[in-house]
This record gives structure tokens, sequence and C-alpha cells, in this order.
């Protein structure tokens, strides 16, 4: 997969890679790219917010501070939530089969010119609207 100049996660993503994953490997060399100015890395602040309650669910709230923390420490943009993309998003996921909180990552792609980094099967309806670079472990 060639870098582009502008690159959204998604959940699954940062998620794979806060839980060693098998494709964490491929979200830290994204990361260590970034961090070297190759290109920029955005995620959604609604993402953020799936990706605390997700954490909290699953460890409680000491371990959703706790990757909060860490990813404020990446070079990740947290993308805002701001009128024009939530009306982005709302009419992706009016028309798509995607849940919400992925229809921002879409939206964040489109307007940004970016590719998407994911390994979350649902995405496969949107490959007309945006490039996707999928996570797959068959790479590694």
């Amino acid at each position: 997969m060639t870098e582009p100049s502008v690159v959204v996660l998604d959940s699954f993503a940062l998620l794979a890679y806060l839980q060693d994953e098998p494709v964490a490997s491929r979200v830290e060399k994204l990361l260590e790219n970034a961090e070297k100015g190759k290109y920029q890395i955005l995620f959604s602040l609604i993402n953020l917010g799936e990706i605390l309650y997700i954490t909290e669910r699953r460890g409680g709230i000491v371990k959703a501070q706790d990757a909060l923390a860490l990813i404020r420490q990446l070079p990740i943009v947290i993308f805002p939530a701001e009128e024009q993309t939530v009306f982005a998003a709302a009419h992706i996921k009016a028309n798509y089969p995607l849940s919400y909180a992925d229809s921002f990552v879409v939206a964040i792609a489109i307007e940004k010119d970016a590719t998407i980094i994911t390994g979350d099967p649902e995405f496969q309806a949107i490959e007309a609207l945006a490039k996707i670079g999928w996570l797959d472990i068959s790479d590694e």
C-alpha cells in the first residue's frame, strides 16, 4: 500500500493497535511514519468516544482513561465533529449500511481526500465513495 498524504483511522484500526491484535504492527508502522512527518493521521472525535465506551465496557473507567492518555500521545489529529461533518455523516448513514461512527470516518475521508485505514468489512459498502487501505493479517 502506498502511503497517502492523509489517512483516517477507524475505530477497528485503533482498537487493534491498543489491544495488540494481529494487525497492530501495520497500524504501528502507520503511526511511526506519521511521527516522521510522512503524512497526517486523522481520527474522528466521534470514533474517539466509541473507543472510550468500548474500552470502559470491557475494562472499566481506569482502562478507558489509560487508553485516552495513550491516544493523546500518538501522532494522531482528533478531527472535530463540526456541523458540516455531522451533516455529511448523517447523509452517509442514511444511504449506506454503516454505523453512525463509521459514517464520520467516511465523511472525513471524503472531505480531506484521505484513505481510510480499516479491517472492518462494513466499509466494503462505501468503496465507491472513498479510498480504503485494508488491514489484513495475511499481509503480515
